[in-house]
């Protein structure tokens, strides 16, 4: 999708993006202006690598796919067991019909991890190809874990990154905006979405960065379906809250949806 420069000729809407993690918050996202989905698992652990068959569930919503591929919790840093995991999971997720992988990876010193990260996009692009089709791959906030996340984006396009998803190295997307503004101008080639902490009031100031989207989890807590006492399935406290789970809240994405539109408007009227 071309985006223009906001505010000048051929200026569009800024792409919205859902974190989703069932076929129900897909079609929520569908339903309230959402232009494609990432699809995870374990959303309250920043996001796991799905099944196969929870993409091709979604996948049949209708919206383009981008399944992440993270195949543990935690750091970013990986064995090679980890990494042949991830490029399994990769082809897995891609025949199972993702349109884009959202994959990442970083060295011990928090570097850029280059040749895993090259591994992974490759396997997506062979996979792709062998389907006769093309795809997105998207490197996800590792990058933010980076000492220099201008430096690093400005690699991307030699690894066959189409994307990056990213809150400008800060705690939020919305206290890195200079720093997002940086990484589009080192990485032309590639499309910087800001995701992290977002906020439907941020929503203007990231667009007028240049951003070339905008990521939402816009999740709320489900209500418990139990009946009955809830026995904790873990040590710590937070396991006490084990009895829900996240879903996609319409509200919040319809929000979304109707602040990127007015920005849009704003800057071409």
């Amino acid at each position: 999708m071309p985006f223009g420069t906001p505010g000048g000729p051929g200026a569009q809407s800024a792409a919205l993006e859902i974190a989703v993690t069932s076929p129900t918050g897909a079609r929520v996202a569908r339903d309230h202006g959402a232009d494609r989905v990432e699809l995870c698992t374990g959303l309250e652990l920043g996001g796991l690598t799905p099944s196969a068959a929870s993409v091709v569930a979604v996948a049949a919503v209708g919206l383009p796919v981008h399944a992440l591929v993270r195949c543990r919790p935690g750091d970013f840093v990986y064995d090679a067991e980890e990494i042949a995991l991830m490029v399994a999971e990769v082809r897995s997720v891609i025949a199972s019909g993702a349109s884009g992988v959202v994959v990442g990876a970083l060295t011990p010193d928090g570097s850029l991890d280059i040749g895993t990260v090259a591994r992974l996009s490759e396997a997506a692009h062979d996979a792709a190809r062998g389907e006769g089709r093309s795809l997105d791959v998207t490197l996800h906030r590792a990058i933010d874990q980076c000492a220099d996340p201008a430096a690093a984006a400005a690699l991307l396009p030699a690894l066959g990154i189409t994307r990056v998803l990213t809150s400008g190295g800060a705690a939020t997307a919305a206290a890195g905006l200079t720093t997002l503004a940086a990484m589009i101008a080192a990485a032309p080639g590639v499309q910087v979405m800001a995701g992290g902490g977002v906020r439907t009031a941020d929503i203007p100031a990231l667009v007028a960065t240049g951003v070339a989207a905008v990521h939402l989890s816009a999740k709320t807590r489900a209500e418990p379906r139990r009946g009955g006492a809830w026995v904790p399935l873990g040590a710590s406290a937070a396991s006490a809250l084990e009895d829900t789970h996240f879903v996609t809240d319409p509200q919040v994405v319809a929000e979304a949806r109707r602040a990127l539109d007015t920005r849009s408007r704003d800057c071409s009227g």
